[in-house]
């Protein structure tokens, strides 16, 4: 990756996670990002 997907890609997630009021509310965040990556993952096969 290019720093500047990866700088990217950070701020993605810091703003997501800035977004989440309370712990579950990350946890419930990032939950949904692994299986949204695990799906995109299992079509790539």
């Amino acid at each position: 990756m290019t720093k500047s997907v990866q700088m990217a890609a950070m701020t993605v997630i810091l703003l997501g996670l800035a977004a989440c009021n309370t712990v579950q509310g990350a946890g419930q965040d990032l939950s949904v990002a692994g299986n949204t990556i695990a799906g995109e993952a299992r079509q790539a096969r």
